[in-house]
């Protein structure tokens, strides 16, 4: 049982972090890779205010969010004036940046050593039960917000930016708008990560996870909720069917990114637009 609460849970952040990467890439179609950067300052946010200021759960989770804000904020606004590649090298970029800033700064994170300690909400069952209302609030808001006229014009910037600006719509302030909203709900998914774990990992938050999260949209598909959720717990899922084959641990990492390039490349051939999706990358 303890087994499939750990799974449950880590399959639940990762759904958070699909949902709300999926609002950027799927519904904005703005391809960023900055993920990780929001999901790291959400978990050591998280756990500052848990461990060394004693704050309830629930207001860590809020305050955690807020913080992580502060720089989706100025980040969003230089790339909400970018296009395409530049868009996304920008956003690579900053992940890069904030990597090294949770490595390199020892004072606050305590750098490669990790942040230990963090206090936990409850026990194993209590975090699957936060991890299941997080899961639940995202996706309503989500829910709620694409289907109002900020989320319609959210598809016409999609579809054409250009026009949408020629109807005297600020398709800048939009961009912004939902890279943070985007970001909070990393964030949260941060939060969780590090009282589950108890303990926050620098390299948790390395550049290349983006790339799974990024994987996780394109399998369950762009622009479409439930299949934000399919594409993470389907990757989620997979790796752990590897211990039933009997692999050395020597190369089961190996035969994880495989199987996960394998995925990607038939879903590129017979299904382009993922499981559930309205869009091709």
């Amino acid at each position: 049982m303890e087994y499939a609460l750990h799974l449950f849970i880590f399959s639940g952040i990762s759904v958070i972090l699909a949902l709300a990467l999926n609002a950027v890439v799927g519904f904005n179609g703005f391809l960023s890779l900055a993920s990780p950067a929001f999901y790291g300052i959400g978990a050591y946010a998280a756990a500052i205010f848990l461990k060394d200021y004693h704050i309830p759960f629930f207001f860590a989770l809020l305050l955690a969010m807020i913080v992580t804000a502060v720089p989706a904020a100025g980040i969003g606004l230089v790339l909400s004036r970018l296009k395409e590649d530049y868009y996304m090298l920008a956003s690579l970029g900053f992940a890069s940046i904030a990597h090294r800033t949770f490595v390199n700064w020892r004072s606050v994170t305590n750098g490669s050593l990790g942040f230990a300690g963090v206090p936990r909400v409850g026990d194993i069952g209590e975090v699957a039960l936060w991890t299941l209302g997080a899961i639940v609030v995202v996706w309503g808001l989500l829910h709620l917000l694409m289907r109002s006229s900020f989320g319609r014009i959210l598809r016409a910037i999609r579809e054409d930016e250009l026009v949408t600006a020629t109807f005297g719509i600020k398709t800048a302030y939009f961009k912004l708008a939902i890279f943070v909203i985007s970001a909070m709900f990393m964030a949260l998914g941060g939060a969780i990560y590090a009282t589950y774990l108890t303990y926050v990992d620098p390299a948790a938050f390395h550049p290349a996870v983006a790339i799974l999260l990024l994987a996780m949209v394109v399998v369950g598909g762009l622009a479409s909720l439930p299949g934000a959720v399919l594409g993470a717990v389907v990757l989620n899922l997979l790796p752990e069917l590897l211990r039933f084959f009997g692999f050395p641990p020597s190369v089961i990492g190996q035969v994880r990114l495989a199987l996960y390039g394998l995925v990607l490349t038939l879903l590129m051939l017979y299904r382009p637009r993922g499981f559930m999706g309205a869009y091709k990358l």
